[in-house]
This record gives structure tokens, sequence and C-alpha cells, in this order.
């Protein structure tokens, strides 16, 4: 039984002189960077699945959104062909407008005449109004 006790108090010793902190670290640093790999690799093809679906059997398309408040917004739908500008809230849903069926992909939507702001008289000429006024 001293026989064996001597080897087993040994056994550690030997094993912890054979630890090699080099290879070590290069073998965690090896794993972390495929780790990482993995991810990149997770995410580029969840993109392509993304994008891939988008155009497949669809047959209506958020163009864009506009946010309003923080409950409503207004949304440009594209379904069979036809855009559709529709108002959303907390009352529901609404059709604001529906846009002639055109080929061209950007002539969907009208053209303003001319700028809002073009009409609007200047914060400065606004502030001489009311100083006049007072």
């Amino acid at each position: 039984m001293g026989a064996v006790a001597l080897l087993l108090d040994t056994a550690p010793l030997a094993a912890a002189s054979e630890f090699n902190a080099g290879g070590e670290l290069l073998r965690v640093l090896l794993s972390l960077a495929g780790i990482i790999l993995l991810i990149f690799a997770a995410g580029w093809f969840s993109r392509r699945l993304q994008h891939g679906r988008g155009g497949g059997g669809r047959r209506i398309r958020c163009v864009e959104t506009f946010t309003l408040g923080t409950r409503e917004r207004i949304v440009l739908l594209e379904a069979d062909g036809q855009r559709l500008l529709v108002g959303t809230g907390a009352g529901g849903m609404r059709t604001l407008h529906v846009y002639a069926p055109d080929t061209d992909e950007g002539a969907h939507l009208p053209q303003p005449a001319s700028s809002p702001t073009a009409a609007r008289p200047a914060f400065a000429e606004l502030l001489a109004r009311w100083k006049i006024r007072s």
C-alpha cells in the first residue's frame, strides 16, 4: 500500500510539470477565434435568408414608414403592384390614399408643387409682427 500512495503522490507533480502554457494559450485563442467566426457566419447566413424571403411569394411589402407620434405612424405599402398610404394609430388602421399603378418605380408618389417652408414666413418676421402688435 505504501508504494501505491507513493505513486499517487508523485502523479500530480508529473502532470503539473507537463503543463505547457504557450500551447494552452494558443488553444484558447484559436477556440475564441473559431467562435467569433461562427457568430459572423451565422449573422451573414441570417441576412441572406431574410433577403431571399423578402420578394419570394409575398404580395405585400412595406416600402417606408414615418412616425408621427408615440403611437401614430404613416406606412407606405405596396400590394399587388399598387401603393397605399395607410395611417395607423391607437384607433386602428385607415387607408389615406391609393396611388395609381404605374410601371415606373419612382412615379408612384406625387411630386410637391412647392416646398411648404417657402409659403411660411420666417421666424424673424413672425417675431417682428408680434413685437409691433404688442
